[in-house]
């Protein structure tokens, strides 16, 4: 039995894995494309609008986070309506911004209304993938997020290819991702219909968009400071080692997307092993950022950049302390902890104090700043987790236990007890 769980787990952890890897490729694609097929300007146009929509699709990141939770704790419950109402917000919110952006960015007057309908759609996918988090289909999760991905990216680089122009490969686009939720409901169509009166609250959502946009801010605050504090070049290099750092963050994120579940039913091994696996992972990337410091760097930006390989190890360990924050932080989302975000925003607040006062104008000041406030941030983000109660007891009216046993369609279960605590 315990094999089978394991290589159940194994294939899960695979699955999940290699969708990671077409999403950021698919990702990384379409500006890479986008160089060689389009002038500056439509280039830079095509940029700011792809950011629009990273930015406006975050309270999607957060939903799924709060549905999986939600699934996971409760059983089957129907939140197509709070789903529904996200998405509306999120596209109506680039829709009102039309007269801004067109302004402010010198956007085409069509392309808001495009990236409303790429927003909405990548909002109302994000609920079937969080069903399929929270119910422990793995395997259908990465089907899910390689189909969000073909249909989010895939069909602007079509529109590239076909030399469409920015508003026409955003166009065809929107027109792919709008496909894509009807495919993913399917595809998280599950063999029972509700069965908990628990309803998913617009809190709990609001809870997970605002852990979202403190994963994105605090890990993203030292690559904005470097445009105001350092020069032109010490600032293109410094972005390069972040490089490092984001392949430190995103590399062991499975472990957060299997253990999720579990934790959200009470399952403390789960979290053990989830931090465990990360910071395993993050000590292993350390070392060979010590050891092919300048070969990590110019694999990030090329033969000029290998004076900077001494910083590696650095760059490296800033990823992979928020690797482990982001595995607590889930931790603390799954256990109902109010304001689980803290640590983070007392974080970037001190991150931007320290910058402030002591204005760092070279890369090891800006990187010694930004690693000492993730070793602050993770130890805080410790104590607070430690500190944190523990999830309600087993009871559907209290909003607590799971009301039922996880699917079994395709998804492991991790290491640990099968009951919550209380």
């Amino acid at each position: 039995m315990a094999r089978g769980r394991s290589t159940g787990l194994g294939t899960a952890g695979v699955s999940v894995t290699l969708a990671g890897v077409l999403v950021n490729g698919l990702a990384y694609l379409v500006p890479v494309l986008a160089a060689r097929r389009l002038d500056p300007a439509e280039l830079s146009a095509l940029a700011a609008a792809l950011g629009l929509v990273a930015i406006a699709g975050v309270p999607g990141l957060g939903l799924q986070l709060a549905v999986a939770v939600h699934r996971a704790r409760h059983g089957a419950s129907d939140t197509r309506r709070l789903t529904a109402v996200t998405a509306a917000v999120c596209a109506g919110a680039l829709l009102a911004a039309t007269p801004l952006l067109v302004t402010a960015l010198d956007l085409p007057v069509e392309v808001p209304a495009l990236l409303a309908v790429t927003t909405a759609a990548i909002v109302l996918s994000s609920r079937s993938l969080g069903e399929l988090q929270g119910g422990q289909r793995f395997v259908r999760l990465a089907i899910g997020m390689a189909l969000l991905a073909t249909g989010r990216y895939g069909g602007v680089i079509v529109g590239l290819l076909l030399g469409a122009g920015p508003t026409g490969a955003l166009a065809v686009g929107a027109l792919t991702c709008a496909l894509t939720p009807l495919v993913l409901a399917r595809l998280a169509r599950g063999p029972e219909r509700s069965s908990t009166t628990a309803r998913l609250t617009a809190a709990q959502v609001v809870a997970g968009c605002g852990a979202t946009l403190a994963m994105l801010v605090v890990s993203y605050a030292d690559l904005l400071l470097a445009r105001q504090l350092l020069s032109p070049s010490d600032s293109g290099a410094y972005s390069v080692g972040t490089v490092l750092s984001k392949g430190a963050l995103w590399a062991p994120q499975v472990a957060a997307v299997l253990a999720l579940p579990r934790l959200a039913r009470g399952d403390r091994r789960s979290r053990t092993v989830a931090l465990a696996v990360t910071g395993g992972c993050g000590a292993v990337l350390v070392l060979a950022s010590t050891l092919a410091g300048g070969l990590a760097f110019r694999f990030a930006g090329g033969a000029d950049y290998d004076h900077l390989g001494r910083y590696a190890p650095l760059f490296a360990a800033i990823g992979a302390l928020y690797a482990v924050t982001f595995v607590l932080l889930n931790d603390r989302l799954a256990a109902g902890a109010r304001l689980a975000a803290a640590p983070l925003w007392v974080g970037v607040a001190g991150l931007v104090a320290v910058t402030a006062t002591l204005r760092p104008h070279s890369v090891p000041g800006l990187l010694h700043a930004a690693l000492g406030t993730a070793i602050v941030t993770t130890g805080l983000m410790a104590v607070a987790t430690r500190r944190s109660a523990s999830p309600p007891p087993a009871s559907p009216q209290a909003g607590g236990g799971l009301s039922r046993p996880p699917d079994r369609v395709d998804g492991p279960r991790l290491p640990g007890p099968a009951t919550p605590p209380g």
